[in-house]
């Protein structure tokens, strides 16, 4: 650990800030759920291991369940209702002893979903509820993962192929391939230098840190580990201080493939129809802006 320790910090010396050649593409997506694909500034990914870079994706590589206006309240907090009874009846009503469920209980309080909104969705926990995950190929070759919870697995599985038949999109059995389950943490990332960035995630024991923004485009860390590692990083980002803003599993893209602005936006326009499914709880995707 002191070696490696000794190594990123020596890394660290070297780096400094990129200069993009051209403005980030920024397209104007709307909020949906959840850790979220709109933003478009790039992503400074600091890796813990012997190679610091910089630059590395410049799109989030999942959507999170971002405020709601108005008639989209309902729906977001019905994908929130069926992630809370997913979470009971995986691992029961107690979110001390539940992680998952403590996890989105934190999602739920953040988007001011009503407590008697969040009790009926914990009681009904034991519901059956279907857990999917849809692998599809995009426009212009990008790779999606459909993450999918319904009391009617029949009528999501048409309404998913309806989407993909009307905004150019197919199943695609190797796009799982092209993922990695990870655990991330997101905390604060106001007044963080780098530096310390990467001292936390050398102390807290996480695998990579990278800089992004909130829907408020506030500055944000988020702290990458291995799956089962996710309780055990958040614990030592507390301990060191830090306030815990989200803990959840994500898929990370094994490679990127880089798209136009036109590409980006016939893509996007297949990831909103999909987010607007009630059904759909996350969608990732492994496109990078072309700069």
């Amino acid at each position: 650990m002191v070696v490696l320790g000794t190594t990123l910090l020596r890394a660290l010396r070297t780096l400094r800030p990129p200069t993009p050649a051209v403005a980030p593409v920024r397209l104007p997506v709307r909020p949906v759920l959840s850790p979220v694909w709109k933003w478009t500034c790039p992503v400074r990914t600091l890796q813990v291991s012997s190679a610091v870079h910089a630059g590395h994706n410049k799109w989030s590589k999942v959507r999170h369940i971002k405020g709601p206006k108005d008639g989209a309240r309902s729906t977001t907090f019905h994908k929130l209702g069926m992630l809370l009874r997913a979470a009971v009846r995986e691992g029961g009503a107690n979110p001390e002893m539940n992680t998952s469920l403590g996890h989105i209980l934190e999602q739920c309080r953040r988007k001011n979903m009503p407590k008697s909104t969040i009790d009926s969705a914990i009681n009904s926990g034991m519901k059956p509820v279907t857990h999917q995950v849809f692998e599809v190929r995009g426009p212009s070759g990008c790779m999606l993962l459909v993450e999918v919870l319904s009391e009617n697995s029949m009528r999501t599985n048409q309404e998913i192929r309806r989407l993909l038949n009307k905004y150019r999109g197919i199943m695609s059995d190797k796009a799982r391939n092209n993922f990695i389950q990870k655990g991330a943490v997101v905390v604060s990332g106001e007044n963080v230098t780098t530096e310390k960035a990467l001292e936390l995630a050398i102390e807290a024991g996480a695998e990579d840190v990278q800089n992004i923004e909130d829907e408020e485009e506030k500055p944000q860390l988020k702290f990458v580990c291995a799956v089962a590692d996710l309780h055990k990083l958040r614990g030592s980002l507390e301990s060191l201080g830090m306030e815990v803003t989200s803990a959840e599993f994500e898929y990370v893209p094994r490679n990127t493939i880089c798209l136009d602005a036109d590409q980006i936006e016939q893509a996007s326009i297949l990831i909103d129809a999909l987010i607007d499914c009630p059904d759909v709880v996350h969608v990732w995707d492994n496109i990078q802006a072309d700069s």
